[in-house]
């Protein structure tokens, strides 16, 4: 199957789905404030565009931050893990600890301990994001091929030509992998965090905006918000992908299998 076929079809059934919805709406008479159509939801979004995209920028920033600091956290721990089995077996189990442990119990500790408002919501997100990075990359490091391990460590390879050599390409595509699940959750992480947080964070988020709607009873303007939050997550994962396929194509399997 084709790469536009991928995605015209997908782009098809959405728009036959909206076009159902907009349909039931209005053959039933349904009010908005218990299900609004998606034309005015696009009318709510288009109406109050300014502060929702500037509460879509506060969670973008927030998610990016994280993303990075999980990248950098989990790659650069992955690294050392592989290094040596007595620090992954010593600090392993807490970052278990972190992913097991749901974030909604211990955003509002988060909140109290940290001043910062963005620093807080930072740190919600990185816990949610940090583990995949760390857990697909130190699988990917012990997946090299043990038979050209123990070639290059015959012919006299140093530790750091073995890591840069063989174990680095080989959890590259674990990584990356890694990383466009770490996306996604970074911004979950970010919305969790904000719904949370309330009105206590200096920065007013697209989840505070769903809060706000919710009160206010402005149903619309809600999913016009939550329509941002799915637009923007789709569209992380997109990229993450795209840098996915241009950094493998030209030598990974997973790659070169999909343009056959």
């Amino acid at each position: 199957m084709s790469r536009i076929a991928r995605f015209l079809l997908p782009t098809l059934v959405g728009l036959l789905f909206l076009l159902g919805w907009e349909i039931l709406v209005r053959a039933n008479d349904i009010p908005p404030y218990l299900l609004p159509g998606p034309m005015a939801i696009a009318r709510a979004m288009v109406e109050d565009w300014p502060n929702l995209w500037a509460s879509l920028l506060v969670t973008l920033s927030v998610t990016f931050a994280a993303l990075a600091a999980a990248v950098i956290g989990g790659g650069g721990l992955a690294l050392i893990f592989a290094q040596s089995r007595w620090i992954e077996a010593s600090l392993f189990p807490y970052a278990i600890i972190l992913q097991v442990t749901p974030i909604i119990a211990i955003a509002p500790l988060i909140l109290i301990y940290v001043r910062d408002g963005f620093l807080a919501l930072l740190i919600c997100a990185w816990i949610v994001a940090f583990f995949p990075v760390l857990s697909n990359t130190t699988l990917g490091l012990r997946a090299a091929d043990h038979g050209l391990l123990d070639l290059m460590r015959l012919a006299g390879a140093r530790r750091w030509q073995i890591l840069w050599y063989l174990r680095l390409p080989a959890a590259m595509p674990y990584f990356l992998a890694g990383v466009r699940i770490a996306g996604g959750l970074s911004l979950i992480g970010a919305v969790v965090a904000e719904f949370t947080a309330g009105t206590a964070t200096a920065g007013s988020g697209l989840a505070y905006r769903i809060l706000e709607s919710g009160y206010r009873l402005d149903i619309p303007r809600m999913y016009a918000a939550l329509a941002l939050l799915s637009a923007a997550g789709i569209a992380i994962y997109a990229a993450l992908g795209l840098l996915s396929w241009l950094l493998l194509r030209q030598w990974h399997e997973s790659e070169l299998t999909q343009e056959r």
